[in-house]
């Protein structure tokens, strides 16, 4: 049987915004690989109207849900994010990543995994001393923030206890200017976290991925701190970005092909993870 993984915004296909033609290169990836059947949309219904796929995704024939909330508070209603969970609860593999500050909270409302991402206005870190601004070079965007690299470089990746498999083959990722806060919720023994990185600007740990294992809680799951490992412009900046986008872009990913290809890898091993 083929893995059908949906490749889902939680915003409408607005061209100068992150929409789902921004993730490209992932798309064509997870395609290429056998036995993978790949749908990527961005959502159809207007913000607080269902999405007829994300509101009946328990029904639907997907394996995998790979969500980025590129949203601003209005990405995922209470329907949606109960198909999301029941979907889940049936064994379904879920990855939910999000950006700075309160890009993407909509999430924070889905059981289980949403309680991982923190936020500025809901569900902040537990943690106070990690409740700062972290990225000094835009002002406007406050915690959390954490400043990885610029858009187009790539940063190590620390491993938390054991390895995972998420990891195989892969010590780098992505660079990214504001990457958001994830952590392991303390009552869930389930989720451990598994991947850090260090701020460039303050030499600041922070989470990078927390994982969910199977249990009595559904399948398993991620929590992820920026859609941005994931996006065209990350693996190659030379793909363009949406005009909203300050920041001067880096070259490190282009000029080292070894570091796009492990990023290419770590899809290979998410696919891969989710399934069981």
């Amino acid at each position: 049987m083929p893995r059908r993984i949906l490749l889902q915004t939680t915003i409408l296909p607005e061209p100068d915004n992150w929409h789902i033609g921004r993730f490209s290169r992932l798309r064509d990836h997870l395609a290429s690989l056998e036995g993978v059947v790949v749908t990527a949309r961005d959502r159809q219904a207007p913000p607080g109207q269902t999405d007829p796929v994300l509101g009946g995704l328990d029904r639907a024939d997907f394996d995998q849900l790979w969500l980025f909330a590129v949203d601003e508070g209005d990405g995922l209603n209470g329907e949606e994010c109960a198909a999301i969970g029941r979907f889940r609860q049936a064994g379904g593999g879920l990855m939910v990543t999000r950006d700075h500050m309160d890009l993407g909270v909509s999430v924070c409302t889905l059981g289980g995994v949403g309680a991982a991402h923190y936020f500025h206005s809901k569900n902040p870190d537990p943690d106070d001393s990690r409740n700062c601004r972290d990225d000094p070079d835009t002002p406007n965007i406050d915690w959390p923030n954490y400043h990885s690299g610029a858009n187009g470089d790539v940063q190590a990746v620390e491993l938390v206890g054991a390895p995972h498999p998420l990891f195989a083959g892969v010590t780098r990722l992505p660079a990214h200017p504001h990457e958001g806060a994830v952590g392991a919720p303390p009552d869930d023994p389930s989720a451990r976290v598994i991947a850090r990185g260090v701020s460039k600007a303050t030499r600041r740990p922070f989470n990078i991925a927390v994982a969910f294992e199977a249990s009595r809680d559904g399948g398993r799951a991620l929590a992820q701190s920026t859609f941005h490992h994931y996006c065209d412009y990350n693996l190659d900046p030379r793909d363009g970005c949406p005009s909203f986008v300050s920041e001067p872009p880096g070259d490190g990913i282009i000029r080292d092909p070894g570091a796009q290809a492990e990023a290419l890898r770590y899809f290979e091993n998410l696919a891969r993870w989710l399934s069981g």
